[in-house]
């Protein structure tokens, strides 16, 4: 028997099981799509581990050379405040001159070798 629209008045076994189909395809596919985009963030936290990870290893390997930087000038500090403690004001005048020499050569090196290589 069939009502107004021509429908099934027993059960619209049909048309109901047909919605149910769709809707069952509909949802799989939306999980599909699920399971690929949590599948590329698996991919990116990955990558982004063993990225921290190489990074600290770094730092790490930076943090050593500061610290043994840090040694050598302490004791290059520690010599010259020897020296100038044992000797005469002679080896102090000796090492402006020094510095002032290495300033002016690179400052020559910077200008002249600035403007002719090109």
């Amino acid at each position: 028997m069939y009502a107004r629209g021509g429908r099934d008045v027993e059960g619209g076994g049909y048309g109901n099981d047909t919605n149910s189909n769709i809707l069952e395809q509909q949802n799989n596919d939306r999980i599909s799509e699920l399971s690929e985009q949590v599948a590329r963030l698996k991919g990116l936290t990955v990558d982004i581990g063993s990225e921290v990870r190489e990074q600290n290893s770094l730092l790490d390997k930076m943090g050593e050379g500061f610290l043994s930087t840090g040694d050598m000038l302490q004791g290059s500090l520690a010599k010259i405040g020897i020296m100038l403690d044992t000797s005469s004001g002679k080896h102090m005048c000796y090492m402006v001159l020094f510095v002032v020499f290495v300033v002016l050569f690179l400052y020559w090196m910077m200008t002249f070798k600035g403007q002719g290589g090109a």
